[in-house]
């Protein structure tokens, strides 16, 4: 029962939250293009309760509560018989509220729109928390002092704060290493607080050149991290916080991005690929955290959920868009036929793809050594 309420009950809310933000993005563009949307199911499978909008959509929970989608009127529209592909009899009325019978633009808008709407609510929930809790500031406070480094031999240790350098006053993390950047191989002296006790350390910061706009400098570095126990926060204003939802949201981006790059060219390894048990697991975790840890943890998935989408895999958004695009180039839609291997293909890599990760999940959280160890 514990691991029901502290683990399953934060990764069903999370996810029913994420789907249901995706499946809005095609909801919204969907009917702003004039198609009706006969469906929103928020799961798989029977359905447990639902009812109608005054527009004729059906919305819906269902039985199995991992994932969903928007059916949209003419998906599909094109059928086979006969050897050949035939469309069905439509109505001029049925024509307009067909997503088939859509203008390209309009039904690639519609498919971008899932994703998009992930980024968006990404952006929306940490410009929420910014303005509620404040933007952090990492205080000038070591984390850990690497080995060898001008801050081991300066004797600077995890924990301790500075709070003067060069005769500075420092408050920050950036401004103390603006200042050692700037100090290659120059003494510093720095005022630290360790255990309530002020000290006075001489530390020198190592020379690394780097190439900056085509032209070679030094810098200095210290070889220390950020305490991330040590932070501050200051309040924001809403415009502010919204700028700042958007940059750490591109800046998630970016380092997921890179991270799949180095899994693909294997500089990382693709044990740290995870699945459902070990986002039940974070889930779990963050929600324990408290409210803020939740909600930055719902951003990064979400953003996660809006780059898979676009990934260009059959049965994802993405495989949708690539199908546009070459539609665009040649001036009419891809072969049927094509579409429906390349889809049978992508479900294919798609389930293989959950067999991996869940496998690695099982690996890493150690679930197959405990059954083995029920039964020996």
């Amino acid at each position: 029962m514990d691991i029901l309420i502290d683990y399953v009950v934060p990764f069903l809310i999370v996810l029913t939250i994420l789907v249901f933000v995706h499946e809005l993005g095609h909801f919204l563009v969907a009917r702003y293009n004039n198609v009706k949307v006969e469906t929103f199911s928020i799961g798989f499978g029977a359905e447990l309760f639902g009812f109608y909008d005054s527009l004729g959509t059906r919305w819906k929970f269902s039985a199995i509560p991992l994932g969903g989608y928007v059916k949209m009127f003419g998906e599909g529209e094109i059928i086979t018989g006969e050897g050949k592909d035939k469309e069905r009899n439509l109505t001029e009325e049925e024509k307009e509220v067909s997503f088939y019978h859509k203008r390209l633009g309009q039904r690639a808008a519609i498919v971008f729109a899932g994703p998009l709407a992930n980024f968006i609510f990404a952006v929306i929930v940490l410009a929420g928390l910014f303005f509620a809790s404040g933007a952090p500031n990492l205080l000038a406070g070591v984390g850990t002092v690497q080995s060898g480094s001008a801050a081991e031999k300066a004797g600077i240790a995890a924990g301790d704060r500075v709070i003067m350098i060069a005769g500075q006053d420092v408050k920050w993390f950036k401004d103390l290493r603006q200042i050692v950047i700037e100090n290659p191989n120059t003494p510093l002296s720095m005022e630290v607080i360790r255990s309530n006790a002020q000290l006075t350390l001489i530390a020198t910061p190592k020379v690394k050149v780097v190439e900056e706009g085509g032209v070679e400098k030094e810098i200095g570095l210290l070889g220390i991290t950020p305490d991330p126990k040590m932070v501050e926060y200051t309040n924001v204003g809403p415009l502010d916080a919204v700028v700042m939802g958007a940059e750490r949201t591109y800046g998630l981006t970016v380092r997921i991005l890179s991270a799949v790059g180095l899994m693909i060219t294997g500089s990382v390894s693709k044990e740290e690929l995870g699945g459902p048990l070990r986002i039940a697991q974070m889930s779990g975790q963050m929600a324990q955290g408290g409210l803020a840890s939740m909600v930055f943890f719902l951003a990064a998935l979400s953003i996660n959920l809006g780059l898979i989408n676009l990934f260009p895999i059959p049965m994802l958004d993405g495989g949708h868009l690539l199908f546009y695009f070459i539609e665009a180039i040649m001036g009419r839609p891809v072969n049927e036929k094509a579409q429906e291997y390349s889809f049978r293909f992508g479900l294919i890599l798609v389930l293989l793809l959950m067999v991996f990760v869940t496998w690695n999940d099982l690996v890493q959280l150690r679930v197959l050594e405990y059954f083995v160890n029920l039964v020996s």
